[in-house]
């Protein structure tokens, strides 16, 4: 019987896609699935008269792959992923390759790529973004792992992966153990970010504008034309302009309470714990929190009163300045994005190539856009500059829009329309400027209460002083650390 050349686990939607653009592209494709009647399913169904077999063990797996095996796992990320590792090992030999194509934590990535490799196996962790039509058409996809495994497994990837309109493959190898779901975890903090401003640039146009979704359907398709060309924006013109089946706009009957999935979460902790100001993504995670509140705040909606939103002013005016807005705080959102990925590349040894990153978000997945190009050519032109605001191009971007997105931050602010998004931005975007913070007066409180020492500007860096601040605190001083 023909041995095949690749296999994978998990007949979900995304496994499915995956194996239909394997397929497609020249390879053939053992399938297995826990619940065998899937499997039998699939085979006999979509797949049939194509090059994709069916299994109805892991050991007849197995067997059917040609040698090294590459074996793609497409299950729930968490336990099951650890249980499928587990039932593998023994039916596999040394020099097979495992891929994780699932939405695992990067830190699991990283203990399993041990775990893997100490079993003579070889491991991948890999971002896969762009959703069902991603899978089938072309997603793009951030592998990490075992280097060795790559140039194995790289005929496969680059095969099936999205392309660019200059050829160019979303995929590239990202670094070491955890690298490629890290790097997947922040596309989707910056995904998070993405879709809280566009809501939030919604939300001005419905309550501040009383513009119809025909209206603002318009302004979306608009805008995909210029500067914010994107997939998202691509959709929400879409989204705007679809009607219900009585012929009104179904946005307006949609209920506003938003699901998450704990990437975004992901992001802000991994930003918490490597000490990055990841604020603009941070209020779009706490922004779907908040929506998810949906009862209690109808019942704050009648007790808590704020002005009444009334436009009077030149409209299209308005909205140049909203357009400006939106661009500027997203630069803001990959700026933050990608100094955490910085932080990050440093803190686990990955060489992280971050003009390569943004060329694999290029096409395939949620976040793609003509932006992106920006910022491969940013990075390409100064490739250890520390934040993407410090580069001429989005130096330059932000300082032009800054005064429409002011205007837009204060009428918010002035009408009672919450912009947590836009506004962190802007606020991020003075305190990275600013020279002189108010943190000098922090670390006084600091020291007066807990003894935690404080740095002068009259002496050299790493030198730490304490005031005895009440006469009857003593000169003794806490340990310094930094969390």
């Amino acid at each position: 019987m023909e041995q095949m050349d690749v296999g994978l686990i998990g007949l979900a939607v995304m496994g499915e896609n995956l194996v239909m653009n394997m397929e497609s592209r020249g390879f053939s494709v053992c399938v297995y699935n826990r619940t065998v009647s899937k499997t039998e399913t699939f085979v006999n169904g979509r797949a049939a008269g194509k090059r994709i077999r069916g299994a109805k063990s892991l050991e007849e797996l197995a067997a059917a792959l040609k040698r090294p095996r590459k074996i793609f796992m497409m299950v729930k990320a968490g336990g099951a992923v650890d249980e499928l590792i587990g039932q593998l090992i023994p039916v596999l030999e040394p020099g097979d390759i495992l891929i994780d194509a699932g939405n695992s934590h990067f830190r699991d990535t990283m203990r399993r790529t041990a775990v893997v490799e100490q079993a003579g196996l070889l491991y991948i962790g890999t971002g896969v973004s762009g959703g069902e039509e991603g899978a089938l058409k072309g997603p793009s996809m951030m592998p990490g792992g075992s280097p060795k495994a790559w140039e194995t497994v790289r005929p496969i990837f680059e095969a099936i992966c999205a392309r660019v309109e200059d050829g160019a493959a979303c995929c590239g190898w990202v670094g070491e153990n955890g690298a490629g779901h890290f790097v997947k975890m922040v596309h989707n903090g910056i995904e998070y970010g993405d879709m809280q401003l566009i809501c939030e640039a919604y939300l001005l146009m419905r309550d501040y504008l009383q513009m119809t979704p025909g209206e603002m359907q318009a302004v979306f398709a608009e805008w995909n034309k210029g500067e914010l060309d994107s997939y998202l924006i691509q959709i929400t013109a879409d989204i705007l302009g679809y009607e219900d089946t009585d012929g009104t706009p179904l946005v307006d009957r949609i209920l506003d309470t938003a699901g998450q999935k704990g990437t975004g979460k992901w992001t802000g902790i991994a930003a918490l714990e490597e000490g990055v100001p990841l604020t603009l993504i941070g209020e779009a995670v706490f922004s779907r929190c908040l929506s998810a509140q949906k009862e209690e705040r109808e019942e704050a909606s009648l007790k808590l009163k704020g002005p009444a939103a009334a436009f009077t002013g030149d409209r299209e005016a308005f909205l140049k300045d909203l357009q400006n807005a939106l661009y500027a705080s997203k630069i803001i959102s990959y700026a933050q994005g990608y100094a955490l990925l910085r932080a990050a590349g440093e803190h686990y040894g990955w060489k992280l190539d971050f003009g390569a990153i943004a060329l694999m978000w290029r096409g395939g997945c949620i976040i793609r856009s003509v932006f992106l190009k920006k910022i491969k050519e940013a990075f390409d032109e100064q490739p250890e500059v520390k934040n993407l605001l410090l580069t001429p191009y989005f130096g330059s971007e932000v300082r032009r829009a800054q005064e429409g997105w002011r205007r837009v931050c204060a009428a918010a602010l002035t009408q009672g329309i919450a912009l947590p998004a836009m506004c962190s931005g802007l606020a991020y975007y003075d305190a990275y400027r600013s020279a002189r913070s108010s943190a000098n007066l922090l670390q006084a409180q600091r020291d007066y209460f807990g003894a935690h020492t404080y740095e002068r500007v009259d002496a050299p860096r790493g030198q730490f002083f304490h005031t005895n601040w009440t006469g009857e605190g003593g000169s003794t001083s806490a340990s310094t650390y930094t969390v």
